[in-house]
C-alpha cells in the first residue's frame, strides 16, 4: 500500500468510526452491535475493530444493552461547552433582551461560507423559532447572513452565491444586501430561508472594527410586523453594543 493509499484507508477509518459514534442520540444513547452493522452496513468484523478501538479510547462503553457514550466522550463534550460557552454577563445581557421583545435570540459566528450558532436564548412563545447551537446555515440568505457578509470580498460572495439554490448570479443581491447592512447597521428578513420568519440582526464587532458575530432576533413574521423591526434594531444594536464592550471572543471566530 502506498503513501496516497494510507492515507486514503486512514480518512476512511475515521469516517467510519464517526459513522458508529453518530448513531447516540438523545433517542438512542445506546446501541446494539448489531445495529451498528445494519445501519453502516459494514462487515460484522470491521464494526467490532472500530468499536473495540473506540473502547480503548474510552469513546464507547459496552452495557448489557449495547454501547453508549464512553467518558472521554463526555470529557470532550465538556471541554467544547466550557469553550463556547459564554460569560454569564453576556447570558444575562440575551435573556433581558428576549424579555423585552419576546422572541428568540441567537448569536451567529461565520464559518466560511456558513453561519454557526454559538449561543441562543429561547423565546417563551408557544410558537417561536429555534436553531440549536452548533447548528450550520448557509449563508445565501437571511438577517444574520447579511451582517456577517459586510465586508465579505468578492471571492467569498461568490462561492457563497455558488452554493445557493440562485447560483453565481446570487452574488449582486449578497453584495447589496452587505452594504445596505454596513449602510444601515442591522440587516431584515422576511421568509427568504424559512417562510412565514421575520429576523433582525445587527453586527457585533471587535475594537478593530470588523464583524466577529451577529446578533438577531426572530420569530413569526406576524409578530414582527415591518413597522416594528426599527424598534428590533435599536434594541439589538444597545445590545451588541454591550457585548462588544465586554469583549466578545469565539475559538471559532475571526481572529482580530
Amino acid at each position: 500500500m502506498d503513501a496516497e493509499q494510507g492515507r486514503a484507508g486512514g480518512v476512511r477509518s475515521v469516517r467510519r468510526a464517526l459513522d458508529i459514534l453518530s448513531l447516540l442520540t438523545e433517542d438512542q444513547p445506546i446501541v446494539p452491535l448489531k445495529d451498528m452493522v445494519e445501519a453502516t452496513a459494514l462487515p460484522k468484523t470491521t464494526v467490532v475493530r472500530l468499536v473495540q478501538t473506540l473502547e480503548q479510547y474510552g469513546l464507547l462503553w459496552a452495557t448489557p444493552g449495547g454501547y453508549t457514550a464512553g467518558p472521554d466522550l463526555w470529557r470532550w463534550a465538556h471541554l467544547a461547552r466550557t469553550s463556547w460557552e459564554l460569560p454569564p454577563d453576556t447570558q444575562k445581557l440575551l435573556r433581558e433582551l428576549v424579555d423585552r421583545r419576546g422572541e428568540t435570540a441567537n448569536l451567529m459566528i461565520r464559518r466560511d461560507i456558513h453561519r454557526v450558532c454559538v449561543a441562543q436564548q429561547e423565546s417563551q412563545q408557544p410558537l417561536r423559532h429555534v436553531v440549536r447551537v452548533g447548528d450550520e446555515l448557509p449563508l445565501w440568505a437571511g438577517a444574520s447572513s447579511k451582517v456577517l457578509l459586510i465586508g465579505a470580498t468578492d471571492g467569498l460572495l461568490q462561492r457563497v452565491a455558488a452554493g445557493s439554490p440562485h447560483g453565481v448570479a446570487h452574488i449582486e443581491p449578497l453584495r447589496l444586501w452587505a452594504e445596505e447592512a454596513a449602510t444601515r447597521g442591522y440587516a431584515v428578513s422576511h421568509g427568504e430561508r424559512d417562510v412565514g420568519l421575520t429576523a433582525v440582526a445587527v453586527p457585533i464587532r471587535a475594537q478593530s472594527g470588523v464583524v466577529v458575530a451577529s446578533l438577531s432576533l426572530s420569530g413569526p413574521s406576524a409578530r414582527i410586523p415591518e413597522k416594528a423591526t426599527e424598534q428590533f434594531a435599536d434594541d439589538l444594536m444597545d445590545t451588541a453594543a454591550r457585548i462588544a464592550a465586554q469583549g466578545f471572543q469565539h475559538p471559532l471566530g475571526p481572529r482580530t
